[in-house]
């Protein structure tokens, strides 16, 4: 028996490869069938025709509306299909986005009531589409730790935000990675000062608002009415949120956990780095398994565990050398990983 800790990936990981992820992997198809009749009494599309669409196509399935709800039914069959005979999780985190999805995982909230959340709030996000997103790194490709870089980066993104007319904030502090969030202003004036990078960067987010801002405090307003308390149980699970808090079973103020994942969850920055540090401190798991759909999260996974010197990691070799003698990082969304934890789907 291994010990996990799960993480659940956010938005950006349902993409032309994903098509067809749910047909593949999610065997309840009674609950599929529910999920698509909310949908359907909303005016949206159900699942099962975006999963099954002959194409796939960037203006529909990263809608906000669209895509929370893929990446959220994805991520719970992943969960679901865990062998519970060989693999014990101890703690689930999830990164932006997949917070909803972690609250499902370990029991805080019903499978149908943590779509109604994911859902709900991906509509909510999208109707709105405040703000942008783009992502940066401030590690090389050694994934050696660069503090100065970072410090350089979230400086001259502070000093773009003093600008009149202009917004860029610290969205989601990423492994390597900076997801910054702010306006059309603030976006273009970070992309004409820094040079390209890696070939990619900085990289806008398709269909992405200023998540993580208080740009998005009407929509957290309207999710909080659309949303009750009531929704919210106990977690069978300790969940790490993306502060780095431990939400523990038998011990979480339910109204606590529903004012901060639709509070000060969409309003603040998201510290993914840190919660995979508390992940690998506080549970010292044998195993990370990152749930579908998707597999670019590994990245940010791995960086982190390297910026918490996690085990004597300091590069990106150092991270293959462990990764090929003992994985410790199991990506589902990869069908070469994906039997390594699943009983078989």
């Amino acid at each position: 028996m291994k010990s996990a800790v799960v993480i659940c990936p956010g938005r950006g990981t349902y993409t032309k490869t994903e098509l067809g992820y749910l047909k593949r992997h999610f065997n309840d198809r009674a609950l599929l069938g529910a999920f698509d009749r909310a949908r359907a009494a909303m005016g949206q599309e159900t699942l099962s025709a975006l999963d099954g669409a002959a194409a796939y196509s960037v203006a529909k399935h990263t809608r906000g509306d669209n895509a929370s709800a893929l990446i959220y039914a994805a991520t719970l069959g992943d969960f679901r299909a865990i062998d519970d005979g060989g693999i014990e999780v101890v703690a689930v985190s999830g990164n932006s986005m997949g917070w909803y999805s972690a609250l499902a995982c370990a029991g805080a909230l019903s499978a149908e009531a943590g779509f109604e959340v994911a859902n709900t709030m991906g509509t909510l996000m999208q109707e709105a589409l405040i703000g942008g997103q783009l992502i940066h790194p401030f590690m090389g490709e050694d994934w050696k730790p660069n503090p100065e870089r970072k410090a350089e980066l979230l400086a001259l993104a502070a000093e773009i935000d003093r600008r009149p007319a202009h917004v860029l904030r610290l969205s989601i502090d990423l492994g390597g990675m900076l997801v910054l969030a702010g306006s059309e202003s603030g976006l273009k004036a970070f992309e004409r000062t820094v040079p390209l990078e890696q070939g990619r960067f900085p990289m806008r987010i398709a269909n992405h608002a200023a998540f993580h801002t208080d740009l998005q405090a009407p929509v957290a307003e309207r999710g909080r009415a659309r949303l009750s308390p009531d929704l919210f149980g106990q977690p069978k699970l300790p969940m790490i949120d993306g502060r780095g808090a431990v939400w523990w079973p038998g011990a979480t103020d339910t109204h606590a956990l529903w004012d901060y994942t639709l509070g000060a969850q969409v309003t603040e920055p998201y510290d993914f780095t840190h919660a995979i540090r508390i992940a690998a401190r506080e549970f010292a798991p044998d195993l990370f398994i990152i749930t579908g759909p998707g597999t670019t999260l590994g990245g940010a996974v791995a960086q982190s565990l390297i910026l918490s010197d996690w085990r004597g990691m300091g590069s990106k070799t150092d991270f293959q050398t462990r990764q090929q003698a003992e994985p410790l990082l199991i990506s589902m969304g990869m069908e070469s990983q994906r039997a390594a934890v699943t009983k078989g789907d």
